[in-house]
């Protein structure tokens, strides 16, 4: 795609960012766009972890969607070094246009530049259509997952 920048989130994304977040089904529930203090304090302690990045794509000055990458060393996999790719969103007004699948190709990337052996990607079992999009770009499910809210 043209006219994309990927590049960190600043301070000043952050608004934009939220409400990329906030902008569906599952994401309604859970963020809160009103009030970006649990946000922030996030975004300062993802800036000083280095085995952590949170981009936006930004297209004229506005950002239009967003990831976070997360670089896991290990001892499994013979001491294999694995990434984590969350929270992918894209504005409503860029889907289906390749945005997306700039974005994860951005993050396979730069978990290769980091090491990485093997690149995981989550996603709520709700989002079927998110399900197929990874499945095109060569992921496979391959795991049951598991939470605990505390």
């Amino acid at each position: 795609m043209s006219g994309i920048e990927i590049r960190p989130v600043t301070v000043r994304d952050l608004p934009a960012v939220v409400a990329l977040l906030a902008d569906d089904r599952l994401g309604a529930k859970r963020e809160s766009p009103d009030d970006l203090t649990p946000y922030l304090a996030a975004l300062e302690r993802l800036s000083a972890d280095s085995n952590q990045c949170a981009v936006v794509a930004v297209r004229d000055g506005a950002v239009v969607g967003t990831l976070q990458l997360t670089v896991i060393p290990g001892l499994s996999r013979r001491g294999a070094t694995r990434s984590i790719i969350e929270g992918v969103r894209v504005h409503s007004a860029e889907r289906n246009a390749g945005l997306g699948a700039e974005l994860i190709q951005w993050a396979i990337e730069e978990s290769r530049q980091q090491g990485c052996t093997l690149v995981q990607v989550t996603s709520d079992a709700s989002r079927t259509d998110a399900h197929r999009f990874y499945k095109r770009l060569g992921f496979t499910p391959s795991h049951l997952g598991f939470k605990l809210h505390l």
